[in-house]
């Protein structure tokens, strides 16, 4: 149990796509080496996965990410309804977000953030039975003031109520709740005021980039009226583009585990059955990372591809392996990035492995080649994921 990060390397073949556009309706697309990359970012992926059926079926359903407290207040009513009384939930919402009077439409939180339908269940069961949480949220919500003074005071109120709630034991259930909701303990979530708890992440996602340098095509495309005797009802352009990318992620497995309540803390030892459940969410990651393609322009350019490499390391550190191509890849002799790009992959791998001494454990999935001495070789993704199953020791 002694490695501590599962990175997540995989390489992946798009045919001609736009799967990530910027404001200007252009391919995002980032400067790496010197040269031209297509790019999507990792906020792009994260979603994508987010709202995969796999993620759904295997890790629990997403948080519901929001600023709109309304709506959100709606929408917890219509779950939470039989068991509280609206005027209840309005009162979790508002001392969550340090927002008062949720209930029009114009309220808004100060940031988008992931709400947790078991967090505010949670809260709701407080203010209904514990006498002194519900006189601290009314004492709160009563402070219309927004000075320092009446920061300050608000602070107090927070930091008296998680003082109370761990004196009487009920702390843990705030965090069970949460852990409930697997997508926040992997990303985490920002909180600045109110009695929301802030979360470290404990998966880091890096933005995707293509190994070799490339330069975007432009479609002219028209939209055909039936009606129209002569030409289109519409012309317009779309610029889009093929390539090999490189996807990386680093998850915390002693974090991912403190989230989940399973551990106290991140210096607190984990046991055989916290780190067990950590890898069965680390399996289900790497399935995500290799299948999973964002939705954008989709129906017009079906770029359903699966990864054809998927290697995972366990290892004391995050360990990116992007730099294997600061130097563009060039094609090969026959055409083609893929190949190119996976050997420079297994090299520079083999010179960060052997080069810094690194004690990781290794696996890996490729299609139609063979990974490197050192690497435990799977035939098939579902042999990778169970050997990550088994701490990478099988």
């Amino acid at each position: 149990m002694d490695k501590n990060f599962v990175n997540s390397h995989i390489l992946i073949s798009h045919s001609p796509s736009c799967l990530n556009r910027d404001d200007m309706n252009m391919q995002k697309s980032a400067s790496f080496g010197g040269k031209r990359r297509v790019r999507y970012s990792s906020q792009n992926l994260k979603q994508a996965i987010r709202k995969d059926s796999y993620f759904d079926i295997k890790l629990g359903h997403e948080s519901t990410r929001t600023r709109e407290l309304n709506s959100l207040f709606l929408l917890l009513s219509s779950k939470l309804s039989e068991r509280f009384p609206k005027e209840l939930i309005e009162k979790a919402v508002s001392f969550l977000a340090d927002k008062r009077d949720v209930t029009i439409e114009e309220s808004r939180a100060d940031a988008v953030a992931p709400w947790c339908v078991e967090e505010i269940e949670w809260l709701c069961n407080q203010l209904a039975t514990n006498e002194t949480i519900k006189q601290s949220c009314d004492e709160f919500i009563s402070i219309t003031a927004n000075d320092d003074n009446a920061k300050k005071k608000k602070r107090s109120i927070i930091k008296s109520v998680y003082s109370t709630l761990e004196k009487s034991g009920q702390l843990q259930g705030l965090y069970l709740a949460l852990a409930n909701n697997i997508d926040i303990a992997l990303h985490g979530r920002m909180a600045a005021s109110g009695l929301m708890r802030p979360i470290d992440g404990a998966l880091a996602v890096a933005h995707v980039i293509t190994t070799h340098e490339v330069d975007a095509d432009i479609d002219w495309f028209t939209a055909v009226d039936g009606l129209q005797e002569l030409g289109s009802g519409h012309l317009d352009t779309q610029e889009f583009s093929s390539g090999v990318f490189y996807r990386y992620a680093s998850l915390n497995l002693k974090q991912l585990q403190m989230n989940l309540g399973l551990i106290p803390d991140i210096k607190a030892p984990e046991t055989p059955e916290s780190r067990k459940k950590a890898l069965v969410i680390a399996s289900h990651w790497l399935h995500l990372m290799a299948t999973v393609v964002p939705s954008a322009k989709q129906q017009s350019f079906a770029a359903h591809n699966l990864a054809e490499l998927a290697m995972v390391s366990f290892s004391d550190i995050p360990v990116s392996l992007a730099n294997a191509f600061e130097e563009p890849v060039k094609a090969g002799n026959g055409g083609g990035f893929l190949k190119p790009s996976i050997k420079a992959f297994h090299d520079y791998w083999q010179g960060v492995h052997i080069g810094y001494g690194l004690n990781e454990r290794c696996g890996e999935f490729v299609i139609a080649d063979t990974p490197p001495t050192g690497m435990k070789a799977a035939n098939t993704l579902e042999e990778l994921k169970t050997w990550v199953l088994g701490n990478g020791e099988v």
